[in-house]
């Protein structure tokens, strides 16, 4: 029933963050639409300044940010202009398009004081028609997430549909992505509804087809197969996917079906073409130094 499993690697996002690096993968570079997945935290401690842990502005085309606070607070600030304070339970959806830079900002030492701090960011790459579309952001609270309970499950529908819930987060490909929490000893299954499942394990321990899997693996279904999934301990979930797009190249923050397309982005973000968040434009990350292809392979230093 399983098609893959994916063991996290460690990558950093700026000079204090590192992360666990799920998608892309050499042997599974998507997961229905889901190109991209990185875990953050918990952060334990902080640099002095806080300031050392920002993710400066970057760009991005191609795809939409799916931004997921587990704890903590993030600033967000990008070319539209928009300033939002991110927050627990959440979701900030931002649409790349044809182009948008943004920036990541750690203005709240307090939410680091306890290890709060904790994020998981998804790419949901776009529908050829869509690539080039405008950019957007959306803010959604928690109140507009539809959350599930039954005896020993908790789960909160973050986008698409799945197990009858749906919301009202505007997606442009079927999908599904789910932060789901199991008491130990629940029995759980997986949609039917999509082609294509992952299960990330964020914490504790996971039991299906007599294996055990821990925190910091993803675990990638067969299609039709019907696993249920066993929490040995308290679990922390998330569950993705939907109906692939195709292929896509990737490199750096870049998503296209179409490796002109790339070359053209990092022409543009040279020339100043994707222009800086107005209230965040001092600083920039500079387009890292040409040495791989957008073909395939890993991504120079990918960003969130």
């Amino acid at each position: 029933m399983l098609d893959i499993v994916i063991d996290s690697r460690q990558a950093a996002i700026s000079e204090h963050i590192n992360v666990k690096r799920i998608l892309p993968f050499r042997q599974r570079r998507m997961v229905g639409p889901f190109i991209f997945m990185d875990h953050a935290g918990p952060v334990t401690s902080a640099p002095s300044p806080i300031s050392k842990m920002d993710v400066l502005p970057h760009p991005h085309i191609g795809l939409s940010t799916v931004s997921y606070l587990l704890g903590g607070k993030v600033t967000h600030r990008d070319s539209l202009g928009v300033e939002q304070v991110i927050i627990p339970g959440e979701v900030n959806w931002m649409t790349a398009g044809r182009g948008i830079a943004h920036s990541e900002r750690f203005e709240d030492p307090a939410v680091l004081q306890q290890g709060q701090l904790e994020l998981i960011q998804t790419w949901v790459a776009l529908p050829e028609k869509e690539e080039e579309a405008d950019p957007a952001f959306e803010n959604f609270k928690p109140e507009q997430l539809p959350v599930f309970t039954d005896t020993g499950i908790w789960m909160r529908l973050i986008a698409g549909n799945a197990y009858g819930l749906r919301n009202e987060v505007k997606t442009l490909s079927p999908l599904f992505y789910l932060h789901v929490v199991l008491e130990a000893g629940t029995r759980f299954a997986l949609p039917q509804e999509h082609s294509e499942r992952g299960v990330y394990v964020v914490r504790g321990t996971l039991e299906t087809g007599g294996q055990l899997y821990r925190e910091g693996q993803l675990l990638v279904f067969t299609k039709k197969s019907d696993p249920v999934l066993l929490a040995k301990e308290h679990c922390t979930l998330m569950l993705l996917g939907g109906e692939p797009l195709g292929d896509r190249f990737i490199w750096w923050n870049f998503v296209s079906s179409r490796k002109e397309r790339i070359e053209q982005a990092k022409e543009d973000w040279k020339q100043g073409r994707i222009i800086l968040p107005p209230n965040d434009n001092h600083e920039f990350i500079p387009l890292p130094e040409d040495k791989s292809k957008p073909a395939g392979g890993p991504c120079p230093e990918l960003l969130s």
